[in-house]
């Protein structure tokens, strides 16, 4: 009856779609973003050996998953198990549904071990040195990975049949030390021979171009990789699994313990050799020779995935001994790794921070497949929230800036450091010696490693913290490493977001770095600038940098409510036939739109939608705006924004633009996390401004004011070199 109502559910909902679905993980429930979703977000998965192989590579008998169009929905095939269990409380019959109770929390365990395994294998600031592949996951092999989880319902499955069919199972007793010995036995005597012979078929020209391949397509491997395979390859390995837990049943000693264990230390062994990690030391194979042939590295298997000649193994390297399949360069390989004592060094490092303590959960050490599209506030998210705020408690306490991510561009390495800081320590006075202590580390130590340039991000080079950098710079004269804030670029690609015929603007934070930037570029092309500051003083300081022909252009506010008389734009790109009818350049934004809009009652949807694009204001926010001051702004007004976090869309009639930030070259390689809220790619500005300055050699610092000559010179330089406005 449970699987008749599997089927039914798989039936019902083959062809749905939906953002969220019902995913198991240990001790909570956790929702994740159903897949087809977020692969309409962010691009269609590919791989390397699937461009390479004909297209009829997925036709093969048992290659593809039966449950693979539900997409996230496949985790409603554990509902009859989960149905069960309540029913078996509801009428207090526990032992009745125990059986679906070990089913659900072994199989949980399992998913976490695999996540376990997948936040040691990311954590670089503690095995970066141990790195067998040194190239970066990717956003395709992440979406080709995406559903490594496959086999544990498939098992959850063949588990439940087996009970079905054996009822004495659900009797087995707690612990029995034969069963142990027995599983051990069967494992070593027939499952590992019988895996290593299965291994050496699969790569036969046939089956490997039908089947094995898929698992072969990831370039870099991962404990994910583990369980990136068809479908028949996961039922003979439930035959290699079954043979010492089902034997040990049959024999009449096994025990509750016994399956937990093996099944826990399967896939545990699994992960480690796909980890990329090597953890074993060198000196235990010296010690005790014989392990060589006990336990694989995760080197060892590396090497297979690598050659794929040899090295077909499970976990005892004894087989391939036997049948002459051992790698010749394995030896050696391990010893490279086991002696290294540092990591490449970066070329250029981006110096970022944490924003607030749900995106800090974004890392791509917590959940790979979450990190690899743009953040957003999630529902599973919240009930961590308390760990990770202990989390940060701790490194404000101890931590130091440690190595978040990396990626290659043009043979260079790129790595991102993250001060271990949230956003609002940044504005408390008590903490600003500290965050400048971590930054000066984070540089000192980038000059010691002769790293090129090192980038500042948002709050890293706030004027008030450190004066855009020019505290380090000026601390350390001669320092090799260029620090670079990046705001020059920032500045450019927020001013050529904006429509190039617009003639007047409503700009707050106006007397900050990017501001006075913005302004004093405006200014000379007959930009009429509103600048909201209660600062006289600083705003005819910044008057009086502009040409004396041009300071008539910038204009002090004090007040939100003064963007009420800006200008409203006419774009000649949007123009509507309307607005040359009613000529209504020189009128107050009230009566322009009343004009028209009393003109336009009969007009199509199409024509509104064109005539707001036509008749519209320029906010360029630089500081937070509550709602209330939102408002300020007519309807159709664009925000273009530069202010960190991002202020809160409150206003449906209004346009709000991103943070400015760039697209990286296409010969990015190993990128396989976003940015913050960014696409796929795409990075901040300020992160694009160093990584700009170091392709162009430049070896001055950028610190302190933005140089406004420069903004158009480092625009052109960021479009040379391949970087495209997101």
């Amino acid at each position: 009856m449970i699987f008749d109502a599997v089927r039914l559910i798989g039936s019902c909902l083959v062809t749905q779609r939906s953002q969220t679905t019902f995913c198991f993980y240990p001790c909570i429930c956790i929702y994740r973003q159903q897949e087809m979703v977020e692969k309409e977000k962010v691009g269609k998965m590919s791989s390397e050996n699937e461009r390479v192989c004909s297209p009829n590579k997925r036709d093969a008998p048992f290659f593809s998953w039966p449950w693979e169009n539900l997409g996230n929905f496949k985790y409603l095939l554990y509902g009859p198990l989960i149905a069960k269990v309540l029913y078996s409380f509801y009428n207090d019959e526990i032992k009745k549904g125990a059986w679906c109770l070990h089913i659900l929390i072994l199989f949980e365990h399992r998913a976490l071990v695999h996540q376990l395994w997948s936040t040691f294998s990311n954590m670089l600031f503690l095995n970066r040195t141990r790195k067998i592949d040194q190239r970066g996951v990717d956003f395709k092999q992440i979406d080709a990975e995406w559903h490594w989880d496959n086999f544990l319902i498939l098992q959850a499955i063949l588990a439940s049949l087996l009970y079905l069919s054996f009822p004495s199972l659900a009797s087995l007793p707690i612990w029995n030390p034969r069963g142990v010995l027995c599983c051990l036995i069967l494992h070593i005597g027939i499952s590992e021979p019988l895996f290593y012979w299965m291994h050496r078929l699969l790569h036969s020209p046939v089956l490997f171009q039908r089947y094995h391949w898929l698992h072969h397509s990831s370039k870099v491997t991962h404990p994910f990789t583990a369980g990136h395979t068809t479908f028949l390859e996961q039922l003979l390995l439930c035959i290699v699994v079954g043979i010492p837990t089902l034997g040990t049943v049959f024999l009449g000693y096994a025990s509750i313990t016994m399956m937990y264990g093996y099944l826990l230390l399967f896939d545990f062994f699994r992960c480690l050799g796909h980890c990329n990690v090597e953890i074993f030391p060198q000196r235990l194979f010296e010690t005790i020779p014989v392990m060589k042939y006990l336990i694989y590295t995760p080197t060892y298997h590396s090497l297979h995935h690598k050659e794929m000649r040899s090295n077909f193994c499970l976990f005892m390297p004894l087989y391939d001994k036997l049948w002459n399949t051992i790698d010749a360069k394995y030896w050696d390989a391990h010893q490279e790794i086991c002696s290294r004592k540092s990591s490449r060094v970066p070329d250029f490092v981006f110096l970022a921070h944490v924003v607030d303590v749900m995106s800090a959960m974004h890392a791509p050490f917590l959940f790979r497949s979450f990190s690899s599209i743009p953040f957003g506030n999630k529902i599973f998210l919240f009930p961590m929230w308390p760990y990770a705020f202990l989390v940060m408690l701790f490194m404000w306490a101890k931590s130091k800036t440690f190595l978040f991510s990396f990626y290659n561009l043009r043979g260079k390495l790129h790595q991102t450091w993250a001060v271990p800081r949230f956003g609002f320590q940044y504005f408390l006075p008590f903490a600003a010696n500290g965050i400048n202590n971590q930054i000066e580390d984070a540089i000192l130590t980038a000059d010691k490693l002769g790293v090129k340039v090192i980038s500042l991000a948002a709050l890293n080079k706030n004027e008030g913290l450190n004066g855009g950098g020019t505290l380090f710079t000026s601390k350390h004269p001669d320092l090799k490493v260029r620090v670079v804030h990046g705001n020059t670029l920032t500045a450019a690609v927020i001013l050529h977001e904006i429509p190039q015929d617009i003639d007047e603007v409503f700009l707050t934070g106006a007397t900050s770095k990017l501001g006075r930037a913005i302004a004093l570029y405006l200014a000379p092309r007959k930009v009429k600038v509103l600048m909201l500051t209660p600062s006289t003083e600083r705003f005819i300081k910044i008057q009086k940098e502009a040409p004396a022909d041009c300071q008539k252009y910038l204009v002090q506010v004090t007040k939100y409510q003064a963007a009420k008389n800006c200008k409203v734009n006419i774009l000649a790109s949007f123009m509507h036939p309307l607005c040359f009818n009613t000529m209504v350049h020189n009128k107050k934004p009230s009566e322009m739109y009343h004009e028209i809009h009393q003109a336009t009652r009969t007009q199509t949807r199409h024509d509104m939608q064109i005539l707001n694009l036509a008749l519209m204001q320029t906010w360029i926010i630089g500081k937070w705006a509550t709602p209330r001051e939102q408002y300020c702004a007519p309807s159709g007004t664009h925000f273009h924004q530069f202010v960190v976090p991002p202020i809160i869309p409150f206003r449906r009639d209004c346009a709000y633009g991103k943070l400015a930030a760039m697209k990286l070259p296409d010969e990015v390689e190993g990128l396989g996390s976003c940015e913050y809220t960014l696409e796929r790619g795409i990075v901040h500005a300020c992160h694009a401004g160093g990584v700009v300055h170091f392709l162009e050699g430049w070896k001055h610092h950028e610190v302190g004011a933005i140089n406004v000559d420069q903004i158009d010179i480092v625009w052109e330089a960021a479009l040379k070199h391949g970087l495209k406005p997101s």
